[in-house]
């Protein structure tokens, strides 16, 4: 996600920033997963939405 919101320009749905506490929570629930467990798997499968949403088994739905 884009984290200059002066910027204009879609954010970066494709990729987590679990560097960024508001995006780990936002995807935390995004996938109805702890943040640790969030990063447990994005250490395991990296950190692309698609790679967690199949790790989770989440629907296809990217939203924001």
């Amino acid at each position: 996600m884009r984290d200059d919101f002066s910027k204009e320009g879609s954010a970066d749905t494709g990729r987590l920033n679990l560097d960024e506490p508001w995006e780990r929570r936002y995807w935390a629930e995004f996938f109805g997963v702890t943040e640790m467990a969030l990063s447990e798997a994005a250490e395991v499968v990296g950190s692309q939405a698609e790679s967690l949403r199949k790790h989770f088994r989440a629907p296809p739905k990217m939203a924001r």
